[in-house]
């Protein structure tokens, strides 16, 4: 048996020294050191051996043992070094080649609109309001009666406004207006909010109209605001948002919320105000409402219209984004058309 020990020793050792990769060394190490292996076999036959055989033949197996494991260990560093070195030089970097051109998605263009939209405001010492006071689903006394709408009001009508079954008298949002309502009814003035988010109205889909559009709210109440105020903050949002001074125009307007009221009106940048199509010859184009908030509308929400006043306002950012980028179709925002997105 102690022969048997020796021959082990010997051709394990030869098979370890010409193990050429770590596999075939694992090779070596379960036909050798395995549970079922050559040596664990003899171990198990000592049990057939006078005790001081037993002491001798079990001594040395052991030692044969560690010393196999010794030379499969140093062997196994020796053959990962190796394989490394290759992995490393095939797999080489060449940081001066150009890298892969990767394709990356883009940000919608309509989200660019509210992006930049907010950006100004917020420059204008504007801050944007908090999602929970601008719900998309709506109830119709927030939407509608506290915003100074008569009972009878035609925006009330099935054909202008989708009611939900969740509840009566809940709505999805015609406006964002109601927005300002949940404001004044959690902040004291002063006041100073816009509120972008989406609107949702009956209407029949064309290539100026949807039923799902984008509205960005605008509120400033304090002490002594004036028409004056109104008209100094519009004027500097569209010298920055179309990129330079332009002529605007105040037309008298009605909302039920405001009073007075106004439609603001830009020069046309496609005829810059000759008239053309696009404006249908009268040189203007219309961008947005506003109007000083409604003494009955601070009634309704606990500010004496006496001491404080303020002003709203409220754009249509399908609109700002069509008039900017000339898109003559409204469909093409929600369309996914990915030639048209590439565009921006």
């Amino acid at each position: 048996m102690k022969n048997k020990l020796e021959e082990i020793l010997k051709n394990a050792s030869e098979e370890i020294s010409k193990s050429a990769n770590i596999q075939e060394l694992e090779e070596v190490k379960l036909k050798y050191l395995s549970r079922k292996g050559e040596l664990n076999t003899i171990k198990k036959n000592l049990k057939d051996l006078s005790d001081e055989d037993k002491r001798v033949i079990g001594s040395l197996a052991n030692n044969i043992y560690n010393e196999l494991e010794t030379k499969i260990n140093t062997k196994n560093e020796e053959l990962y070094k190796i394989e490394l070195n290759k992995k490393l030089v095939s797999e080489k970097i060449d940081i001066s080649l150009p890298s892969d051109i990767r394709v990356q998605g883009k940000v919608h263009p309509l989200t660019q609109t509210i992006n930049e939209i907010v950006e100004i405001f917020q420059g204008l010492g504007f801050s944007v309001m908090k999602s929970e006071n601008s719900p998309e689903v709506e109830t119709e006394y927030i939407n509608f009666d506290m915003l100074n709408f008569p009972p009878n009001h035609p925006a009330k009508d099935m054909q202008d406004t989708f009611y939900t079954k969740v509840a009566p008298n809940v709505i999805l949002r015609s406006q964002t207006s109601g927005a300002q309502i949940r404001q004044m009814l959690h902040q004291a003035p002063p006041v100073r909010v816009i509120s972008p988010g989406r609107v949702y109205r009956c209407e029949s889909v064309s290539a100026r109209k949807n039923n799902l559009f984008h509205q960005i709210e605008g509120l400033l109440v304090d002490k002594d605001i004036t028409f004056g105020d109104l008209k100094g903050i519009l004027n500097e949002f569209v010298r920055i948002y179309f990129g330079s001074s332009r002529p605007t125009r105040f037309r008298a307007s009605y909302f039920p919320f405001t009073e007075p009221s106004a439609e603001v009106d830009v020069e046309c940048i496609m005829c810059g105000g000759k008239g053309c199509r696009t404006c249908s010859g009268t040189g203007w184009l219309e961008v947005l409402g506003a109007g000083m908030v409604h003494a009955n509308v601070l009634r309704n929400v606990g500010i004496d219209p006496e001491i404080y006043s303020g002003f709203a306002f409220g754009m249509g950012v399908e609109r700002l984004t069509m008039l900017k980028y000339a898109i003559n179709d409204i469909r093409l925002f929600f369309n996914n058309d990915i030639r048209f997105l590439n565009q921006f």
